[in-house]
């Protein structure tokens, strides 16, 4: 049986951990925050107190974390015990200058970049997309993986030195988080002007321009359901990232305004809200900026 060690179980990595745990895998969790990994004991996994004794024994070594600090913290105790023929799955969004320290920290274990499209729902029903470069010599243990949480993969490299699975991540979320806000502030506009937000919806349906996202996100913020499926604080974390990775030589202006709505609307008290309450960014009086 193949042992995983799994490094954070927030909202994609428990679902993800429950996938594997049903395909049979025998999965060892760490979460920086005990209490949110403690329910997937009921679904057969072992808890473990630290990230090296996760390590311990596992054949996949799999770092699904919020950012770069917390993957090379959590990654570097793990790496300390992990056997010499594991393979380490980097799943989480963390960016080029997240993924340069995790190819000098992995020194001669296998890596794979990996991070996911997807949001809570595809997490939990195991349809993720993941864009992936490895080796092609290690791609068939990361597949083991890959076709627990995901219905396709994509090989962007054959070099994960190269980050290219991140890199295309990045292009993928840069749209997103651009449709998230470009649906928000035509339902604010349409507000404004008088109307029946739904109408904006309706007028888009079957048209060359509808989206099955913006009635996803738009339907969330109608029926004022912002429970997260990818919240506020992780979406500007991610915008941030993208501004990163266009430096000084591109001009990103709509990727900027995103990182900026996102702000306002945690400020304005949404952080740990579904995305989609970017939103009420739009609306001067619900934040201070």
């Amino acid at each position: 049986m193949t042992r995983v060690a799994f490094l954070g179980t927030g909202t994609m990595g428990a679902p993800m951990v429950r996938n594997l745990l049903g395909s049979g895998f025998e999965v060892r969790v760490w979460n920086r925050t005990p209490a949110k990994a403690a329910p997937l004991r009921e679904d057969g996994a072992v808890l473990a107190e630290t990230p090296a004794s996760a390590a311990e024994g596992a054949d996949i070594l799999v770092t699904m974390l919020l950012d770069g600090d917390s993957t090379m913290r959590a990654a570097g105790e793990a790496l300390e015990s992990l056997p010499p023929d594991a393979v380490w799955l980097q799943m989480g969004t963390i960016g080029l200058s997240g993924m340069s320290e995790v190819v000098s920290a992995c020194d001669g274990v296998p890596l794979v970049d990996a991070p996911v499209l997807g949001t809570r729902a595809p997490a939990e029903r195991g349809t993720l997309t993941i864009l992936a470069a490895a080796a092609p010599e290690v791609r068939s243990r990361a597949e083991e993986v890959f076709d627990s949480v995901g219905e396709r993969t994509i090989w962007v490299s054959e070099d994960a030195t190269t980050a290219a699975g991140t890199k295309l991540k990045l292009a993928a979320n840069n749209w997103v988080l651009e449709l998230t806000n470009a649906v928000g502030e035509s339902l604010a506009l349409a507000q404004h002007l008088g109307l029946d937000p739904n109408l904006f919806l309706e007028a888009i349906r079957g048209t060359a321009t509808d989206s099955p996202y913006a009635h996803l996100k738009g339907s969330a913020i109608l029926r004022d359901d912002l429970a997260p499926s990818f919240t506020v604080s992780a979406a500007g974390k991610d915008a941030a990232l993208v501004e990163e990775a266009a430096g000084d030589s591109l001009r990103l202006d709509l990727a900027r305004a995103a990182k900026e709505r996102f702000r306002r609307a945690e400020q304005a008290g949404y952080a740990e809200a579904d995305m989609a309450a970017a939103y009420f960014a739009s609306f001067p009086e619900r934040h201070d900026g």
